[in-house]
């Protein structure tokens, strides 16, 4: 398996469709905080927001401007992006997180590569800052 020595934070995936869209929805701290990242190339986003953007795209909830694979395939193309896989212990750890994370299995496996890799998780969804608030995750607020 490869090694992400370099990979220090990771994207929710709307916080990914943000970036990648030029859109100005970040709080001033996860901005700059995403800014260095970007800079040292230090940013992952999970396999699985390519399946979550995928999905949003075919029930129309949100609009590329250009065909979706098109999309994707320029968006990882960003300086300072990293693709992280969906790896054993990712697939394992998100079967099992503790303190009742909810049954979504695209944020079940978001965070369970955050812990996996033991990295800050830039995010909105308040389900899982709620959870970080519990200790089991370390998140930035989007």
């Amino acid at each position: 398996m490869q090694n992400y020595p370099n990979i220090k934070l990771l994207l929710d995936t709307h916080v990914f469709l943000w970036l990648m869209n030029g859109e100005n929805e970040l709080s001033i701290k996860a901005k700059e905080i995403l800014e260095q990242s970007l800079i040292d190339g230090s940013v992952a986003i999970s396999a699985i927001s390519l399946w979550e953007i995928s999905m949003l795209h075919a029930r129309e909830r949100i609009l590329l401007n250009q065909p979706c694979l098109t999309w994707i395939k320029r968006s990882l193309e960003a300086p300072g992006i990293t693709l992280y896989p969906l790896t054993p212990e990712v697939t394992v750890e998100s079967t099992s997180l503790p303190g009742g994370f909810h049954g979504d299995p695209a944020d079940r496996i978001i965070v369970a590569t955050a812990r996996v890799l033991g990295i800050p998780l830039i995010t909105r969804d308040q389900k899982i800052l709620d959870y970080g608030k519990d200790n089991y995750l370390h998140c930035i607020k989007a």
